[in-house]
């Protein structure tokens, strides 16, 4: 056979339709499967309906192309809209995943900004219900016990840019400025730096803001670093695992400020998905929140107490205060005690502990594998909507992992790559404990199967056991 070369070669004119369709992905083509019985295409289309014209101009890209193609983003692990659109225009598998034909363009990144642009923040809301109504269907929404947790999400500004609010004056500007009441009349950046080391809470975000993301605050990252940056908190559900919840805050929003916002989405959300389930499933889903856990950083007499006037029992870490006056506080202190009981009990102890794998793994879903870390959009509008889509795609993996034991497309390409590296491992297996049976069903050659030595034998080999260790080596076994 002669060797094939790589060369320039004439393009055909036609192309037969089977030779540019692909086989599709086995996840991509359930979850479509799951989506169309669900109806999703004909309930974001009403929902949408109102932001276009009944009979005007070219008609828009379907909006469940632009909700799939967001939730795209999550199960490809995407952080910009730049990148949603070009993986969709390069995969065969994604495009008809999104319900596009060969020769129907792909939206680009323009058009998927554009359109975010143009529905509300309520609409993005009323698809992550709708996805949380079909989890409850499938009896993966409870909404008894709730876990809450924040993180940080990197801002897309930069602290170089920041300016004060009382001027507008820039921050090199301001230090050369100081430089100059300090008596240095042409100051270098070297200058400019010492300077500023030495100066006390520079940082000050009651002082400076960025012009380009104003809803973005300094904040300390956890990695220690200092940027710009926003809050995520989200409510799971810790019988499932589900998102009922999330919201978005300003990067140095106390944990004790935010909790009663997230609590509210969360019961605003549970009402919602029990408006939207058959009569069997809503019973199955709670009317509000009943039981709230969380760490050590939300815990406060304030807290407690608005937690207990609301009914919910808390499961809050309690920090370390020592001892404590409560002259004047009667109600803070027998809520602070109530709290301490139960997160002492048995079944405290075990939410507590279930808190670490149940809120932990969404952020790890969410922002490390599915690259949402870092916004790539500004102001709190525009990236909470596109939080809502990505953690809505984040509880369309639950489903798929309930129902085909596989939540992500790259969860599917690790399972078979763990089998076809399995597989050889487990042939060797089989072939070593076939060998060792065969082994022992052999006879074992006894003492009386070798005769004595005849003259000549060394005077060692006498005994049972030389006989049989000469016989063995001499047949070469």
């Amino acid at each position: 056979m002669a060797m094939g070369r790589r060369r320039g070669k004439q393009v055909a004119l036609f192309v037969p339709h089977q030779q540019l369709r692909s086989g599709g992905h086995p996840f991509y083509a359930a979850l479509d499967r799951v989506l169309r019985t669900a109806g999703f295409d004909a309930f974001v289309e009403a929902q949408c309906a109102r932001f276009y014209a009944a009979r005007m101009g070219r008609p828009s890209v379907a909006p469940g192309v632009y909700f799939r193609c967001l939730l795209v983003g999550y199960f490809e692990g995407l952080d910009s809209e730049r990148g949603i659109a070009w993986r969709v225009a390069d995969s065969l598998s994604l495009r008809e995943f999104v319900g596009l034909t060969l020769d129907t363009p792909p939206p680009d990144h323009s058009t998927l900004s554009r359109t975010r642009r143009l529905l509300d923040l309520e609409t993005h809301r009323a698809v992550f219900t709708w996805i949380l109504g079909v989890l409850a269907t499938a009896g993966l929404v409870k909404g008894t016990t709730v876990g809450i947790d924040a993180t940080t999400l990197e801002a897309n500004a930069a602290l170089r840019s920041l300016v004060r609010r009382a001027d507008g004056q820039s921050y090199e500007a301001f230090l050369t400025g100081l430089a100059q009441a300090s008596g240095i009349a042409t100051p270098t950046r070297a200058d400019l730096a010492r300077l500023d080391r030495r100066r006390p809470k520079k940082g000050s975000n009651a002082e400076w803001v960025n012009p380009h993301e104003p809803d973005a605050q300094i904040t300390k990252m956890k990695d220690g670093q200092t940027h710009l940056a926003h809050k995520q908190e989200q409510a799971v559900d810790l019988a499932t695992g589900a998102v009922l919840a999330v919201t978005l805050a300003g990067g140095t929003a106390h944990d004790t400020q935010t909790l009663g916002s997230t609590l509210a989405a969360a019961n605003t959300t549970l009402q919602a998905v029990r408006a939207q389930v058959d009569v069997s499933t809503a019973p199955g889903v709670a009317a509000q929140v009943a039981n709230a856990v969380a760490d050590k950083g939300y815990h406060s007499n304030a807290v407690m107490l608005a937690l207990a006037t609301a009914g919910v029992r808390s499961y809050i870490a309690e920090p370390e205060r020592g001892r404590r006056c409560w002259a004047g506080k009667p109600a803070e202190r027998d809520a602070v005690y109530r709290n301490r009981r139960r997160i002492r009990g048995a079944h405290g102890k075990a939410l507590l502990r279930s808190r670490g794998e149940l809120l932990e793994r969404p952020f790890a879903h969410a922002l490390e594998t599915g690259g949402m870390r870092r916004t790539h959009l500004r102001r709190h509008e525009n990236i909470l909507k596109r939080l809502l889509i990505h953690l809505g795609g984040l509880n369309l993996g639950l489903l798929m992992r309930t129902r085909f034991g596989i939540g992500t497309p790259r969860g599917l390409q690790g399972r078979a790559d763990g089998l076809a590296a399995f597989l050889p491992t487990l042939w060797r297996l089989w072939d070593a404990v076939v060998a060792m049976w065969v082994r022992s069903s052999r006879p074992r050659p006894t003492l009386d199967a070798f005769p004595p030595p005849q003259t000549g034998w060394p005077a060692i080999a006498t005994s049972g056991e030389a006989r049989l260790a000469v016989a063995v080596f001499t047949t070469g076994c």
